[in-house]
């Protein structure tokens, strides 16, 4: 839990699982209510455990794209599963 807990590691994962790779800009579009210092931060810990794997293209600006590990892309069950039930419970809400 220690790898993907965090406010919005299992969302940058969800997305990278979905579209990848992707820039930090992107990241920015999908996620709007996080801060720029905070999603670095979650990107580097990310890395850092080996879950997504970090390009920086040796151009004039710089450009850099992020995507699943191997070891990342062993995550998908775990996370459709957590999204999934994200949304049963969701639903069971709305109901009550």
């Amino acid at each position: 839990m220690s790898v993907i807990g965090g406010r919005w590691k299992i969302a940058i994962v969800w997305a990278l699982l979905h579209e990848s790779p992707l820039r930090l800009s992107e990241f920015q579009k999908e996620f709007p209510d996080i801060n720029q210092r905070m999603l670095i931060r979650q990107l580097r810990e990310l890395e850092e455990d080996q879950i997504i794997e970090r390009t920086v293209y040796p151009v004039v600006p710089p450009k850099v794209d992020y995507t699943l590990s191997d070891i990342g892309l062993g995550l998908e069950p775990v996370v459709t599963a957590i999204c999934d039930w994200g949304e049963r419970y969701h639903q069971f809400l709305i109901t009550e």
